[in-house]
């Protein structure tokens, strides 16, 4: 059995409201199959690999991930559409405010709702300010300026004491291959070809 804190799943709920689950079982075949994929894959990530326990953020991370994944599989309270407030918040002002927030602060355990607080709007807000005006997610927009820190540390790494791997895991990246990949698809180069250039 997985057990989350109430106010873990709170943070990651799209809006202020207290969620309230409305069943036990998830939503459909699909969503079943989603929820036990990423708890297994979290738990024999973790588990197998401690130093990660220690970053804190792979571990928010891989927290607000469950709680996501747990809001999505099961039902809820939170899937009503957007209130009239939350669209008309969704305006160009709070994304500017959310962008600077999360510029300013990449090494931080941040979660949608610590960007929408900054924004001074509300958590489905944000997402949907992010997602009329940019076509992403707060968290996905966050990724990219991480990853964007981590080619400047590649580009700017000491030779034979930086390594992919340190790099991945100071920007939140728990496994070096997700990294990569990750890296590769934006810049077309894989992070260890950038060191090896820097």
């Amino acid at each position: 059995m997985t057990v989350l804190p109430t106010s873990l799943v709170q943070q990651v709920a799209p809006g202020p409201e207290p969620v309230r689950f409305t069943g036990y079982a998830p939503v459909g075949p699909e969503a079943a199959r989603g929820w036990t994929a990423t708890r297994d894959h979290l738990r024999a990530e973790l588990l197998t690999t401690p130093e990660l326990l220690t970053n804190p953020l792979v571990v928010g991370h891989a927290s607000r991930l469950l709680a996501a994944t747990l809001l999505a599989a099961f039902p809820n309270s939170t899937t009503a559409d957007p209130v009239v407030e939350d669209r008309r918040d969704a305006h160009p002002d709070a994304l500017r405010r959310a962008l600077a927030f999360i510029d300013a602060n990449p090494d931080r355990d941040l979660a949608t709702s610590d960007v929408a607080a900054a924004a001074r709007v509300s958590t489905r807000a944000v997402q949907l300010a992010f997602r009329r005006h940019l076509g992403t997610t707060p968290m996905a927009y966050l990724r990219q300026v991480r990853l964007d820190h981590a080619r400047a540390d590649l580009t700017s790494a000491t030779t034979g004491q930086d390594t992919v791997t340190r790099i991945a895991a100071k920007w939140g990246y728990g496994r070096a291959s997700v990294f990569a990949a990750r890296y590769r698809a934006a810049y077309g180069v894989s992070p260890s070809q950038t060191l090896r250039e820097s």
